[in-house]
């Protein structure tokens, strides 16, 4: 499988990522013994970058994808996520250290390649929307602190919230890495906004990224599922899934996913999964994309799509217009 370098970190990831978040939800929900063979399966083949939060299953995914990996042996690059709540403003650095202490202990390691802030960034502090600023001058710093103590390697942040903050906390060059909202619904983080589309102007945050030399990590590559044409969801798939940046709402999404479907009737691609993942790694500048999974199927579906490589650029020009 193709590998792509993390932005300034020098780490050579898979172009595929292994998402163990609650979308898919093999790790938050699913038998121990699929997680392992979805996890040896992903490895086997290549994928070498897997991502988790706290948030998922309330830990689940951490407890389980670091049983997993433990049990395999398996040396890839792991990051995790913590977020902020609105009492924990008052100590942010607390929060941080805290936090990370019990993803290492549910993930059963001393450290992770890549720690990352989860909350949505934005110019006015409130719940769960972070004020970019926090972010910049207290997250940071305790971040780095962590580093220096070993805890992490490399620190990174969600990118989701307004996209002006966005693209703020990128040129701060202040992290390693963003998780980047990009997709075939949505291709503004990586050229211009579709006329007429809805949602959030990304402003072509893949090329600030890649200005700033960080790594991207591509977020809500499906649209939460949406780019697989239908609104039927596996049992162990979160079964509501707020849009990101695209329609107000889901079915929005795929009735737009629908309209993508001539391509397939012209030979671009077998699904509409394998069409909007190819069209996820055909940008340069995304060093991975990130994919959930319900089960076994779904990642074999998905490595096969990457292995296709990227789809022909007239194809990709008429899904972004």
């Amino acid at each position: 499988m193709q590998k792509r370098r993390l932005g300034r970190t020098g780490l050579e990831v898979s172009i595929l990522g292994y998402g163990a978040g609650a979308v898919g939800g093999l790790f938050t929900k699913g038998a121990a013994h699929d997680q392992e063979r979805a996890v040896a399966r992903a490895i086997e083949a290549g994928v070498n970058y897997f991502d988790t939060a706290a948030k998922y299953g309330d830990g689940e995914s951490e407890r389980n994808l670091g049983r997993v990996l433990k049990a395999l042996k398996a040396d890839v690059v792991l990051g995790t996520k913590f977020r902020l709540t609105a009492a924990d403003r008052a100590d942010v650095e607390g929060l941080v250290v805290r936090s990370t202490e019990e993803s290492l202990r549910r993930l059963g390691r001393d450290h992770v390649d890549l720690l990352q802030l989860h909350n949505p960034l934005a110019a006015v502090d409130g719940g769960d929307t972070l004020d970019v600023e926090i972010a910049l001058n207290e997250v940071v710093p305790a971040l780095e602190k962590l580093r220096r103590q070993g805890k992490t390697r490399f620190i990174g942040f969600s990118g989701v919230g307004e996209p002006a903050a966005l693209l703020k906390a990128v040129d701060s060059r202040l992290f390693d890495t963003v998780q980047v909202v990009y997709n075939a619904l949505n291709p503004s983080a990586g050229g211009p906004m579709p006329k007429g589309a809805p949602g959030l102007d990304y402003g072509r945050l893949l090329d600030r990224a890649k200005a700033a030399d960080m790594g991207t990590i591509v977020i809500r590559a499906l649209a939460g599922g949406a780019l697989a044409g239908t609104t039927d969801r596996h049992p162990l798939a979160q079964q509501q899934v707020p849009p990101i940046g695209s329609a107000p709402d889901f079915a929005g999404d795929v009735a737009r996913a629908r309209q993508l479907e001539p391509l397939l009737k012209d030979g671009a691609a077998s699904s509409l999964t394998e069409l909007a993942e190819r069209f996820v790694i055909s940008h340069l500048n995304v060093s991975t994309m990130l994919v959930g999974y319900s089960t076994l199927q779904h990642l074999e579906e998905a490595i096969d799509a990457v292995n296709r490589g990227a789809l022909p650029t007239a194809t990709v020009q008429r899904i972004s217009e």
